[in-house]
């Protein structure tokens, strides 16, 4: 079977073609940009080294990115398929449904749930309904599924999921903790189980241009740092993380429309609203170095969040057998991942300097008598999406 998976960002477009069972990729594309009027990137590339490198592109829609890729898979003379009737499934790493938490079909109703959150998820829901609505034209003979970033945390336990609200609004709005990047974590959860026969105990760090952790017991998760939102937990690059919520009534008063703080926790926080450098995690290390000391919190508060979330997570774990390194933060800065190691060697987790500055793919960077297994664990989020979407069940 021929699984389509597609990962639609705020301005990007990642796919992989998979053949399923096996998880042999056939091909994948990636559209980064989209919404620019002449500077989008384009990338397609297969297994056997063929390459399509693009820049300077007009692609003002996900529309547009998605028949890009098609095209290149429908190419006489190098592509993959002779038809887009061989596409048998197309998975999505899709965001939120209210009422719909796990792996589902995208009936009208699903669909509908994704609408009904928009508020919640504007900046995920958005493209990934504009990109859905596309494969229902193009390939209607597919079944399209979206692999929910809520799914993998559906098995939180209810008390770990509760905010201190009245409980109606819980029964009546479905507000409680859902998380997020389950593909990320489930992903995680399944490579250790391969290595090591079972997950044991384990805390999963997604740290990227968004960063949740989460905690996992024999595979399944108990806990994570994401919300309702994911506005919560981490700060991010552009985003506040944990926050006393009383701070935008107080800044109401100050006279800051709802709108002008929502903008500033969403858009203007994070990373880039303490540096005041940018949102990106390479640019800020490289002004903390040269000296820059509001480039230097915003590492240290960043820093300090992981180590919080892996304490507590320690504590409702029981223990610990392995501490997981994934998305881009995770993978390529030893700079964070030393921070936070260093801070928590009293609980068994020790890291080898030299492993963490140079280290080789699905790396175990922890010294030999490390007590805690450390992992860098690239993040393989479409591939569990295809396999999600292969083994869904119509």
């Amino acid at each position: 079977m021929k699984v389509l998976v597609c990962n639609a960002g705020s301005t990007s477009l990642k796919f992989k073609l998979f053949h399923m069972p096996g998880d042999q990729v056939l091909a994948e594309g990636k559209v980064e940009r989209v919404g620019s009027q002449d500077s989008a990137i384009y990338h397609f590339k297969k297994p056997n080294g063929y390459k399509i490198y693009r820049e300077g592109l007009c692609i003002p829609t996900y529309t547009e990115g998605i028949q890009l890729f098609l095209d290149c898979l429908l190419d006489p003379q190098e592509g993959v398929l002779g038809s887009l009737h061989e596409l048998e499934r197309v998975g999505f790493k899709t965001v939120l449904s209210k009422g719909h938490y796990g792996i589902h079909p995208l009936t009208p109703e699903v669909l509908k749930g994704m609408e009904d959150y928009l508020v919640v998820a504007p900046a995920h829901n958005i493209p990934y309904l504009e990109a859905i609505r596309q494969f229902q034209k193009l390939t209607p003979q597919a079944m399209l599924v979206g692999v929910f970033e809520t799914a993998f945390h559906t098995t939180i336990p209810l008390e770990r999921k509760m905010y201190g609200i009245p409980y109606e609004w819980y029964e009546k709005y479905g507000i409680e903790r859902l998380g997020y990047h389950g593909a990320s974590h489930s992903y995680v959860a399944d490579t250790l189980a391969g290595q090591y026969g079972s997950t044991g105990k384990a805390i999963s760090c997604h740290l990227g241009g968004s960063g949740s952790l989460c905690a996992i017991d024999n595979g399944k998760s108990v806990d994570t740092s994401f919300g309702l939102s994911l506005q919560t937990g981490l700060i991010q690059s552009n985003r506040n993380g944990d926050m006393d919520p009383f701070i935008i009534p107080f800044l109401q008063k100050e006279g800051l429309s709802l709108d002008e703080i929502l903008e500033g926790l969403s858009k203007r926080g994070g990373l880039l609203g303490i540096s005041g450098v940018s949102n990106d995690l390479r640019l800020v290390e490289e002004a903390a170095q040269q000296g820059n000391s509001r480039a230097a919190l915003a590492i240290d508060v960043f820093c300090n969040g992981i180590i919080r979330y892996i304490g507590s997570y320690y504590a409702e774990l029981g223990g610990l057998q392995h501490l997981v390194f994934t998305g881009g933060i995770g993978e390529h800065s030893a700079t964070v991942r030393e921070k936070v190691c260093d801070s928590l060697g009293h609980m068994g987790i020790w890291l080898d300097p030299a492993k963490n500055i140079s280290y080789t793919e699905n790396a175990v960077i922890s010294t030999p008598d490390s007590p805690v297994t450390i992992h860098v664990i690239p993040a393989n989020e479409e591939l569990g999406v295809a396999r999600k979407t292969y083994s869904c069940q119509s």
